[in-house]
């Protein structure tokens, strides 16, 4: 069953009207928009280049919040990337929305510590209090006439690719530290998995341990070195990873001392198999 998302609930509980036309690149589909001749359109997370006809409308044009310190990261997935790629910090931009993707010029930006713990879930829920704090302010300048555009800079510039869910097998030949990244950015969606006994597991926690510069003789990717209360130790390309939650099809999220004293897994255990992609 479809349900509608928070913004319009909170649209629909304040008695305002909601409008869901299917496109804005027809006369009809922007027509309530030219009826109400907003002073500014917000867009947030809305997936589509709006038309010119559309972005010319408002008189202090449309403003979008994007979850990056852009240039970096322009697109449909920035949070997800910063955490693969290792950034250390990102923030939030409040652009004025031009033809291109993500390319406006910026009216604030706000820098945020990606912490080494935060998942998508988490740094995404920050950055979305960091965002509407942001957005006041620049409409509060929009509205005072004190808002100053920069535009980005023509340097630096990232792409941040959408999601795709071929994108979560884990790859046990990579470094504990890039899986443990995939991990994090990948929950809440689509969750890293691998396979076990060939099926599907999936990895909801863990942190990289010992990464080293080559990795341990005797020891394949993917083999379960140790299991204890707290984790069990996959061994990587380089370094080994401590999965601490996991989840089977159709089961509940468990702890790894759980999925362990349940019997189904074991030192000495293979994971990935014969499904482990090696990029």
């Amino acid at each position: 069953m479809l349900t509608a998302s928070p913004v319009k609930q909170a649209a629909q509980a304040a008695g305002l009207p909601v409008e869901q036309p299917e496109t804005l690149r027809t006369p009809q589909g922007r027509e309530p928009l030219d009826r109400w001749k907003p002073d500014v359109l917000v867009v947030v997370a809305y997936g589509l280049i709006l038309p010119v006809e559309a972005l010319t409308l408002p008189r202090f044009g449309c403003v979008n919040i994007h979850a990056s310190l852009l240039p970096r990261w322009r697109g449909a997935a920035p949070i997800q990337r910063a955490i693969l790629a290792g950034d250390e910090e990102t923030g939030t931009t409040i652009m004025l929305m031009d033809a291109g993707l993500d390319t406006g010029p910026m009216l604030l930006q706000k820098r945020m510590r990606i912490e080494p713990t935060d998942t998508a879930g988490t740094l995404h829920d920050r950055l979305a209090a960091q965002g509407a704090e942001a957005l006041l302010e620049a409409l509060a300048d929009l509205e005072a006439g004190t808002a100053r555009t920069q535009p980005q800079p023509e340097e630096g510039v990232t792409y941040a690719a959408k999601l795709e869910k071929s994108e979560a097998r884990i790859d046990w030949y990579a470094r504990a530290s890039e899986i443990e990244r995939k991990v994090r950015a990948f929950n809440p969606w689509p969750i890293a998995e691998t396979r076990l006994n060939g099926e599907q597991l999936r990895i909801l926690a863990a942190t990289a341990e010992m990464e080293e510069s080559t990795r341990l003789a005797g020891q394949p990717p993917g083999t379960v070195l140790l299991i204890s209360d707290r984790a069990f130790l996959v061994q990587c390309g380089m370094g080994r990873l401590a999965i601490h939650e996991v989840q089977r099809p159709g089961r509940r999220p468990v702890s790894a001392r759980d999925f362990a004293n349940s019997g189904a897994i074991r030192v000495g255990q293979k994971l990935g198999g014969s499904c482990a992609i090696r990029l």
